[in-house]
């Protein structure tokens, strides 16, 4: 089977299960309702429409908002590319389905290859969901509240044209994990845990104490931070910042899909399957 058939047949996998479109509307739902409130909270504050007076909260400049509001797609949304990348591969185990794909696709390298296909096509797809979510929603609240959206600015579509590229590299990274790690419940918990709880608390230590940034700045969150060039946990500063440029936050990115992918080839991938 060549490439093009096993990526087909990946992608016909993934849309006949309601994975795919269930945390697409978690997904949506999350960001675009984090991007709302907090577009208007902090467009409200900006712009003189809300009384900073009492508010105890960092003050971020008019100019800031609109970058902040809309690297959300990515800074809290993340976590869903990476798990349906998780899923495409670990779903194959789960189901007792992958003997029959290295049937249909005796060349293991070929069949892996048709998920990477299928990941970068689906983290194009959440990417587009996100977008709209926090791209789109945010900017109507930024209206609202009379701070300009910055849409007419080259810098803003590049960082927009970042995130796409954030979140296919995410996918990439779980279809990875998924390659690496058979169990699927291991490999769901392990993601969760790392992204929500261990990288965050990491990247906060780092703030205070010194030399830990140096190891922190290169973890995957990071790296994604600042290859998109904005997030709200540095704009606030929850977590430590980084001085990489956004290309080598790219390359941080691409380095951990490659050695996961790598990894999981040579090893869980060549195994035998019952």
């Amino acid at each position: 089977m060549s490439l093009v058939n096993a990526s087909r047949s990946e992608l016909t996998k993934q849309f006949t299960t309601a994975m795919w479109w269930i945390l697409g509307v978690v997904l949506l739902g999350y960001v675009g309702v984090t991007a709302g409130g907090l577009a208007g909270t902090f467009g409200a504050l900006a712009s003189g429409a809300l009384d900073a007076r009492g508010a105890s909260g960092p003050a971020v400049p008019a100019q800031a908002v609109p970058p902040l509001v809309y690297s959300l797609a990515t800074a809290v949304g993340y976590v869903f590319p990476l798990l349906i990348g998780t899923l495409l591969v670990t779903n194959e185990f789960r189901h007792k389905t992958l003997t029959p794909t290295f049937l249909a696709t005796p060349r293991r390298g070929i069949a892996l290859g048709g998920k990477v296909v299928a990941g970068i096509l689906m983290g194009l797809l959440y990417a587009a969901i996100a977008l709209v979510a926090t791209v789109g929603v945010g900017a109507v609240v930024l209206t609202l509240v009379g701070v300009d959206t910055q849409l007419g600015t080259t810098h803003t579509w590049a960082m927009i044209a970042r995130m796409i590229v954030a979140f296919v590299l995410w996918t990439l990274i779980g279809v990875g994990i998924g390659t690496l790690v058979r169990n699927q419940v291991a490999a769901v918990v392990g993601v969760l845990a790392f992204t929500q709880f261990v990288e965050p608390i990491a990247r906060t230590v780092g703030t205070f104490v010194d030399g830990v940034s140096a190891v922190t700045n290169y973890l995957p969150g990071a790296g994604s931070d600042a290859l998109v060039g904005a997030s709200i946990y540095t704009s606030l500063g929850g977590a430590s910042t980084t001085e990489m440029s956004w290309w080598g936050g790219g390359l941080v990115l691409l380095a951990y899909a490659v050695v996961l992918l790598g990894l999981g080839y040579l090893t869980s991938w060549r195994r035998d399957v019952a």
